[in-house]
């Protein structure tokens, strides 16, 4: 697996000490510019407790390998001010669980915008975990709240290498949740009895199926229901159920997909853990940005819309559209592009998707969708033959593949694997370029 090499670099260690947290920030990009250590915020946040278990939570994800557990290097979490709310993100190294804490009641000063990765440290994680109470936390997202620096002012850096699946992992897992509902929503006491009695072998795929105000569980496909694959994979969720006020489902509401999304409300904050179809499947391989990506106007379109963001709460696709002059269909493939290069989420609650620009090299990006660039070779060098009746021949190393272009079948053993659940094959993808080019060529 080919990786990327990401260099943080801190002023100083963050640190928590006397009922004030300091977030140390390593570069970011900022309303006001390019940042080498961006300060957002510095202020209240409403509960102490809740915001330290959460923060723990998803830098808990950051450190996990879920599939196939080995040691490894921690990744920082990043976080996105959007002015009225804190956005902390991190991605399993497996690839195959993310996690989001929205703290959505500040009181204090936003400084600026923008997103940075923050430093989260062996001592900080252990002074995380002793928070108790429920009073305000001072918190501060910059370099000048740090309570307590090194000695000798030194610098703190880490190199993390990001494998190409964890990178890939950020723009599928958006596009699959645009896709979600919400299946059931659970009260505090119905939550927490429902994630308590969750199977513990951390392997165990069940069915979460509502029933009346509350799920119950399935051991196999349940109408309505939304499956869990290896529920050891939501174990983050279970610190902090002390402070659950409610739970909810997301997943799909035709049962083709296996992923879904769980979401804790907590007092003035929630937390979202977007799981894929299986332990062994990260997001990275599902394939759903491809159909999007494929599309010519893509690149030029992302460029356009990515000017437009501004760090909102939330991105408005009828907004974008009026300002931008481009269709709908066209703005939402925009989004899947500036996905894959980091700069676009989608918050399940808010069914909106939200800006953020997380430290990718752009030329690297481009390298992160084998199956597209497979197909694109394909195009270019005339091995598509289109034929009547919206189908095509595809030559290839393995022989022949007849494809019906717009049901996406095709005669490859990928296509017979997966049916299309993992997005197209590189066939139907080549063979869908050839026919925008035909159609493009007659007009």
């Amino acid at each position: 697996m080919t990786s990327a090499v990401q260099a943080y670099s801190y002023a100083g260690p963050s640190v928590l000490a006397d009922g004030k947290l300091g977030l140390s920030t390593s570069g970011g990009t900022a309303l006001s510019g390019p940042q080498t250590h961006p300060r957002f915020f510095s202020g209240l946040v409403s509960q102490a407790a809740p915001a330290a278990a959460g923060l723990l939570a998803v830098a808990d994800v950051a450190l996990a390998r879920y599939h196939q557990p080995r040691p490894g290097w921690t990744r920082d979490p990043v976080v996105t001010c959007d002015g009225g709310r804190l956005r902390f993100e991190s991605f399993s190294a497996c690839g195959g669980v993310y996690a989001r804490l929205d703290v959505l009641e500040l009181d204090g000063d936003v400084l600026d915008r923008g997103t940075t990765n923050v430093d989260v440290n062996g001592p900080l994680r252990e002074a995380l975990a002793r928070v108790g109470g429920r009073d305000p936390l001072h918190l501060g997202v910059g370099p000048d709240e740090l309570t307590v620096t090194t000695l000798d002012g030194a610098v703190v850096e880490k190199k993390v290498p990001l494998p190409t699946r964890w990178l890939r992992g950020f723009a599928e897992v958006q596009v699959m949740a645009s896709g979600w509902d919400l299946r059931a929503e659970l009260a505090g006491p119905q939550a927490v009895r429902f994630l308590r009695s969750l199977p513990r072998g951390a392997r165990s795929t069940v069915w979460a199926v509502p029933a009346g105000r509350d799920l119950r569980l399935s051991s196999g496909a349940a109408r309505g229901g939304v499956c869990l694959a290896g529920t050891g994979r939501v174990a983050t969720l279970m610190p902090l159920l002390r402070f659950a006020k409610a739970l909810r489902v997301y997943g799909r509401a035709d049962g083709s997909s296996t992923a879904g999304a769980w979401e804790l409300e907590l007092p003035g904050m929630r937390y979202t853990l977007a799981v894929s179809p299986q332990p062994s499947r990260g997001f990275s391989g599902e394939g759903q940005v491809l159909e999007d990506l494929a599309t010519d106007e893509a690149a030029g379109d992302a460029d356009v819309v990515g000017m437009l963001l501004n760090f909102e709460p939330t991105v408005e696709l009828g907004l974008l559209a009026d300002r931008s002059g481009l269709p709908i269909e066209r703005v939402r493939a925009a989004l899947t592009q500036l996905g894959t290069a980091g700069r676009v989420g989608y918050d399940l609650h808010e069914a909106a998707h939200f800006h953020r620009e997380l430290p990718y090299d752009k030329d690297q990006v481009a390298q992160l969708n084998p199956r597209l660039t497979a197909a694109r070779a394909l195009a270019d060098s005339g091995a598509v033959r289109l034929l009547s009746g919206d189908e095509a021949e595809v030559t290839t190393d393995g022989g022949v593949r007849r494809v019906r272009v717009a049901e996406g079948e095709c005669t490859c053993p990928w296509w017979f694997d997966h049916r299309g659940s993992r997005g197209p094959c590189k066939h139907v993808l080549a063979a869908r370029i050839a026919a925008r080019v035909a159609v493009e060529a007659t007009l």
